[in-house]
């Protein structure tokens, strides 16, 4: 137990220095080549934090494991809005631009939304057919239509990203400065991240294993948590850094990039059957994104008690999902 929990603190340095470096490089490639923090935050770092997520997600599926595959994805993204979100502004107020409302977290909202629907459109004909629960599943056709959205999405924010005239003089700075030190960082960043990450994710579920907790328990918070470390560390540090919208861009990323990418890419390897799964779980990630929605609407800012109310509200989640198990 003494070498898991040393592995675990060693996962947790590895993540908090990655972020460090992966914040910086990524700050710098966008100024390079002209791209906004929030672009880079919804696309190139949100991928990389979502990495731990992917490879959880993906054999979880292989081994036939849909609580871990399901429940880390739902986990995991209530964990991005209501843990690290909450953190991030408890610890420093975060802006929402007008583009943020208008993109972004309408972005996060339809992942959102497609996701309980996908999950629940089954049960609708269990209701009129008196079908069996154990029918209600991500098929393939399913998957492959997350998978179109996730193009859909990533396409967008690439072609629609557009250089502010106030950058152009630091663009010319940048370029006269070592890119291949930025691409480094950025590179050496996202290594630290998901090798830290794995770690984690491993030495605490061996924990978690070791106390007598259940798989659906550890997929839906200690893997979960471990899973969304990186997104935590870069979207602190991020807002630390003065880069709110990196930070706000990296959790709306990486929340579509676990519903479209990865949800969708495993139910196309294989159709996941969702009778196991706690209903209760998708009615948080609804309220989370409600919640996060309204905040952002009513003053244009997330105060540090809104991140504290987000945080009290994560605290329930867990409760919840341990109590009822």
């Amino acid at each position: 137990m003494t070498v898991t929990v040393l592995l675990l603190i060693a996962g947790l340095a590895l993540i908090l220095a990655g972020a460090n470096y992966l914040v910086d490089g990524a700050s710098r490639i966008a100024s390079r080549f002209g791209i906004s923090d929030i672009v880079i935050g919804m696309t190139i770092v949100a991928i990389g934090t979502s990495a731990p997520e992917a490879v959880v997600s993906f054999l979880g599926t292989l081994k036939g494991s849909v609580g871990i595959t399901v429940g880390n994805i739902v986990g995991s993204n209530i964990c991005n809005i209501l843990l690290i979100l909450g953190l991030t502004c408890a610890l420093v107020p975060l802006k929402i631009t007008r583009d943020n409302l208008g993109k972004d977290l309408q972005f996060l909202t339809i992942s959102s939304l497609v996701l309980i629907i996908i999950c629940f459109d089954n049960q609708i004909n269990q209701l009129l057919i008196d079908d069996d629960m154990s029918q209600n599943v991500i098929s393939r056709g399913e998957g492959l239509v997350m998978l179109i959205l996730f193009c859909i999405f990533l396409g967008y924010n690439f072609f629609t990203a557009k250089r502010k005239e106030e950058f152009e003089q630091e663009k010319k700075e940048v370029v006269k400065k070592n890119i291949w030190l930025s691409l480094l960082m950025f590179a050496g960043g996202l290594a630290a991240l998901i090798y830290g990450g794995n770690l984690l994710v491993d030495s605490a579920t061996d924990i978690a294993k070791r106390l007598g907790v259940s798989d659906l328990v550890i997929a839906s918070t200690i893997v979960a948590v471990g899973t969304s470390i990186p997104e935590l560390a870069t979207s602190v540090i991020a807002a630390i850094k003065k880069k709110g919208e990196l930070a706000l861009g990296n959790v709306v990323g990486s929340n579509v990039f676990n519903v479209f990418l990865i949800l969708g890419g495993c139910s196309v390897i294989s159709p996941l059957q969702l009778s196991g799964i706690n209903h209760s779980h998708f009615v948080f990630l609804l309220v989370s994104n409600l919640v996060l929605v309204l905040f952002s609407a009513t003053r244009r800012r997330i105060s540090r008690s809104e991140g504290i109310l987000l945080l009290a509200l994560y605290v329930l989640y867990v409760y919840s999902t341990i109590t009822v198990g």
